[in-house]
């Protein structure tokens, strides 16, 4: 039983799988990744993407329009992360306490609006795959890669983009030394409060892009806590990935493929108890952060309020 996970459809089966599920990993942990080099640490991904998913998937089903739907989860996000950014950087609140409060607020008010808006699981019809002319018709590969949704391929040309900002401009260099040293950046005329406030905002957004790409994309349905942790996860990618944006890629096809892998098992009905293979992902995170705080330094002034002197 256990070779059939070893045949060539289900290994290309995981790989496809694999390379979609990892969308919402990819905007979550990117938009996480610019707050936490900045030093702001956000524990209410997970309640900014159920927010964002509901608001993509509410806005499709009101008017047919997939790019409205987009655009109500980019709002919804910013907005969530605004208020993080407001209570973290200006109120200098504890960032773990209020992170979780954001989380359980995004939770509340989704299944709020899930059961006063919509009452019953519904579908709406999502971002379809989008082949890629003369690429997609690669053998083996063509098919894997190049014939997912815009979404997806959104989310991977992301990677190079997020990464030539943090590492290759002003403003990423701005990012790094706030995180690093903000008072030295202060005293060169660097608004740490300003580059605080963008990085969480625009963590807000990637992350309500994030749970729209599961209810408008992978999915196509909305359901009460249907991320189940994903949030949490991608802020473990940003440990697991050294605070780079390509480490954060190679962790989300590393538990994006575990995730596909658990799934064959439950489709091929394998001798592996379900509940254990749900769990592979979780465990994963376990071990990823474990390893993670024995080989990488975190941002000097992670998760520390900055008080300007005078």
């Amino acid at each position: 039983m256990i070779e059939s996970l070893f045949t060539a459809q289900v290994l290309l089966g995981i790989l496809t799988s694999g390379i979609r599920l990892a969308t919402p990993y990819l905007y979550a942990g990117i938009g996480e990744t610019f707050g936490q080099r900045s030093g702001v640490l956000n524990l209410g991904v997970e309640g900014q993407m159920l927010l964002g998913a509901f608001a993509a998937f509410y806005a499709v089903r009101q008017t047919g329009n997939l790019w409205l739907g987009l655009l109500a989860a980019i709002l919804v996000g910013g907005l969530m992360g605004l208020a993080m950014a407001f209570v973290s950087v200006t109120l200098r609140a504890k960032q773990g306490i209020s992170g979780i409060g954001f989380f359980l607020f995004g939770l509340g008010m989704s299944d709020l609006l899930f059961q006063t808006l919509l009452g019953t699981v519904q579908t709406v019809s999502g971002f379809r795959p989008l082949a890629i002319p003369l690429l997609s018709r690669i053998p083996v590969l063509g098919p894997v890669f190049f014939n997912q949704s815009f979404l997806v391929y959104a989310a991977y040309l992301l990677v190079p983009i997020a990464n030539y900002v943090m590492n290759h401009t002003t403003l990423g260099l701005k990012i790094r030394a706030v995180g690093e040293n903000p008072e030295a950046a202060d005293s060169l005329g660097v608004s740490v409060s300003r580059v605080r406030y963008f990085t969480v905002t625009l963590g807000g957004v990637f992350s309500g892009l994030a749970g729209a790409s599961l209810s408008i994309a992978l999915l196509n349905v909305f359901q009460q806590g249907m991320t189940s942790g994903l949030g949490f996860i991608a802020v473990a990618l940003v440990y697991f990935g050294g605070w780079r944006v390509w480490g954060v890629l190679a962790g989300s096809l590393l538990f994006s493929m575990v995730n596909a892998l658990q799934l064959w098992v439950q489709v091929l009905g394998l001798p592996i108890p379900s509940e254990f293979a749900v769990m592979m992902p979780y465990v994963l995170t376990i071990v990823a952060l474990v390893v993670a705080v024995q080989r990488v330094r975190p941002p000097t002034a992670l998760t520390k309020p900055f008080v300007r002197e005078g």
